[in-house]
């Protein structure tokens, strides 16, 4: 259990935000199976605030995803507070504030893992964010910029004294990109930082993973990013077994075909056929990885062209694999 202001987590093991991965339909099907919170795709707050099409798409609100959290990125406390305000005003349960991307395209704007190198900036930021809104505001961050610079700790401290509510790590820094491995323990520097709850995030695949992650680094829980790729059941099923429920969550083929039909459905009805049809090509890809003939049916979807017709091969796709 993880309480964050007001709202309490009944499980520890979250999904993490991923652009271009956890939008509407996707984080529909993760809270289905039982995640215990869903964040948003990361939004600009500029775009955000110019109530850009693409950032209105992404903070939808639904209902059924309670508790809703949306993450924004950027660089001016003013703008970044207006946009938490917009987004509450929007029906959003809480605000994650991110410090941890490290793309080139949103570090070169000074955004996401950037702002680690100026604490008092990212302070400002946080502070106005919090100040902004009545709903908890959170954030994510990185160890640091690099090997030299590991400020997490000192970051963590200043968020919790301006009144975030609970913080996300991922266990590289910066300039490790994705590259190497998570390093969990050095997390654990940052739980003795601070008493509001941390979530350890990176290289986090399964409930082995989940349960070494937890004790490396103490923190309260853990964040899956990657790991779910075609597998939105996997939040679900790791909290299951770290609970010591013996149940298999992994659905059997006829059900994931289901699910990978229901999921494109989704992703027609939220963004129009000539939009998700390119979009749902990954996830369709990553849904087949590892059964037989995956390569050939991924490059059969890849030129497909018509819902009609990319259902058709994904049920002779699964069809085949009962053969």
């Amino acid at each position: 259990m993880i309480q964050i202001g007001q709202i309490t987590l009944p499980d520890n093991v979250l999904l993490a935000p991923m652009s271009g991965v956890t939008d509407l339909p996707f984080r529909r099907l993760v809270k289905k199976f039982g995640a215990p919170l869903l964040i948003s795709e990361m939004i600009a707050s500029r775009a955000m605030i110019l109530q850009t099409r693409e950032s209105l798409k992404k903070c939808q609100k639904d209902e059924t995803l309670y508790p809703m959290s949306v993450q924004l990125a950027g660089c001016e406390p003013e703008v970044m507070a207006e946009a938490a305000k917009l987004n509450e005003d929007l029906g959003a349960n809480l605000i994650d504030i991110n410090f941890g991307c490290p793309v080139k395209k949103v570090v070169n704007g000074f955004a996401g893992s950037a702002l680690m190198k100026d604490e008092v900036l990212a302070t400002k930021i946080m502070e106005a964010v919090a100040k902004a809104v009545k709903i908890p505001v959170t954030m994510k961050m990185r160890l640091g910029w690099n090997s030299e610079n590991l400020n997490a700790p000192s970051l963590a401290k200043k968020a919790e004294d301006v009144g975030i509510k609970m913080l996300t790590v991922h266990g590289r820094t910066r300039c490790q990109m994705y590259n190497g491995n998570a390093n969990w323990e050095k997390i654990s520097c940052v739980k003795e930082a601070v008493k509001i709850p941390v979530i350890a995030n990176g290289d986090i695949k399964n409930s082995a993973d989940a349960k070494k992650a937890l004790d490396l680094s103490k923190a309260d829980g853990v964040m899956v990013g990657r790991a779910c790729y075609g597998k939105p059941w996997l939040i679900a099923q790791i909290n299951s077994e770290l609970r010591g429920e013996t149940k298999n969550l992994t659905p059997l083929l006829h059900e994931q075909q289901k699910i990978v039909l229901n999921h494109l459905q989704e992703m027609v009805e939220h963004y129009g056929e000539q939009t998700a049809i390119p979009l749902a090509r990954k996830h369709i890809g990553w849904y087949s990885s590892g059964l037989k003939g995956s390569a050939e049916f991924r490059a059969k979807i890849n030129v497909t062209q018509g819902v009609k017709n990319v259902r058709g091969e994904i049920a002779r796709f699964y069809d085949s694999q009962k053969i």
